[in-house]
């Protein structure tokens, strides 16, 4: 549920006025965005745990046969359904929430798009937030290990590169298994080798908050507190 606004924690290091207006006009466009996002998410679970009442259930047997209970599968079946709707919104949140600090700093930075160079498919590529001769793309994490997505991500960044742009992965959370890692892995030696920059986990972060000088993880962080204390 959308939550009401505690007290504000704000900087106290001595620039007070200026910096303190800044950092509560981010925290609020930040708070604010993820309030939409929390509407929204619920709202599509409610709506789909509606229809799933509906659903057919004959496929419960190979459940029953697997020795998973009637009410172990329904409980499979929604989270599941609920995990989708979750991950979706959880990564569109947090790249608009990052580009909204991105913008904060450079207002005249813009989603772009690139010609593929290495290919006909798709006909070209959207970075995320091109400024000046930066191009961003902005990831929540990435766990892809499909062949496909993997050709296409190097020819992106090489068709980034072949326009003169700097290609610069900030990718939040990395993935856990070991085929992912590998993946990304990759990429990191990739973006290096186009002289590009790459940032994941803790380093995405703290190049966030020195490129754009907004400690984003730090409102994360006070708005996911102050969801609890609401809540509890």
């Amino acid at each position: 549920m959308v939550t009401s606004r505690n007290t504000i924690k704000v900087p106290t290091d001595g620039q007070a006025n200026t910096k303190t207006k800044v950092y509560i006009s981010i925290y609020e466009s930040i708070r604010n965005l993820a309030d939409k996002y929390e509407k929204e998410l619920h709202s599509k679970i409610e709506e789909r745990g509606e229809e799933m009442k509906t659903d057919d259930r004959s496929h419960f047997l190979i459940y029953r046969v697997l020795g998973i209970s009637q009410r172990e599968g329904e409980l499979v079946d929604f989270y599941q359904n609920k995990g989708r709707f979750l991950y979706k919104y959880a990564g569109s949140f947090l790249e608009e929430a990052t580009i909204e600090c991105l913008r904060r700093k450079f207002p005249k930075g813009r989603k772009a798009h690139v010609p593929n160079s290495f290919g006909t498919r798709p006909k070209q590529y959207e970075i995320d937030f091109l400024n000046g001769v930066d191009a961003l793309e902005i990831k929540w994490r990435d766990a892809t290990t499909d062949g496909d997505h993997i050709t296409k991500e190097h020819a992106r960044v090489k068709s980034i590169r072949k326009q003169k742009l700097k290609p610069i992965r900030v990718m939040f959370y990395y993935p856990q298994r070991e085929q992912a890692k590998r993946i990304q892995e990759n990429l990191k030696t990739l973006y290096h080798g186009v002289k590009g920059e790459y940032y994941s986990d803790d380093e995405a972060w703290a190049f966030i908050r020195r490129y754009t000088g907004i400690d984003m993880k730090s409102i994360l962080e006070q708005i996911a507190n102050e969801r609890e204390l609401a809540n509890a």
